[in-house]
């Protein structure tokens, strides 16, 4: 099994929404360039999540003896944790709803070893011939020029001045 540290904020006052722009940043980035991208990242959630991220390095530079270098952000998650109702007086004596929301911030650092590195897909080009596609980038189009109508719908060569 593979060598994993977490560290969770349970109940942190912020909604999962907007945490999740935020941990979707770091995610699959190493734990150094993470924690400078929250350094300067104005969102609310940033410092929150640089925290989570710290514990889980503390978490492995004490426990598993890793070196920081190594480690990467394997897994960033923001789950709903409960949300609190509060109500707002309202014309006619009506009650609105607001809701406190709370998010739950899972971040699980591993070693860069053992994550598995996801080649991006090449794009497919059309045509069933690899040859023809090659030759088609390689040589450009040659390059005709049609004669230009005037306004009157008529071509310019035949025009007397």
């Amino acid at each position: 099994m593979a060598t994993e540290f977490k560290a969770t904020h349970r109940f942190a006052r912020i909604t999962p929404r907007k945490a999740r722009y935020v941990m979707d940043l770091v995610r699959n980035q190493p734990v150094e360039r993470s924690l400078e991208i929250l350094r300067f990242c104005p969102r609310r959630s940033a410092p929150m999540i640089a925290k989570v991220i710290t514990s889980a390095l503390s978490n492995a530079i004490q426990e598993g003896g890793a070196s920081p270098e190594r480690l990467v952000v394997r897994e960033a998650r923001v789950d709903e944790g409960p949300t609190g109702k509060r109500w707002r007086p309202r014309a006619r004596g009506m009650a609105y709803p607001i809701f406190k929301r709370t998010s739950h911030l899972t971040v699980i650092l591993a070693e860069s070893d053992e994550i598995e590195t996801k080649t991006p897909r090449k794009k497919k080009r059309r045509g069933s011939a690899p040859e023809a596609a090659a030759a088609e980038s390689a040589a450009p189009a040659p390059v005709t020029e049609a004669p230009v109508a005037d306004a009157d719908g008529g071509d310019n060569e035949n025009k007397a001045d």
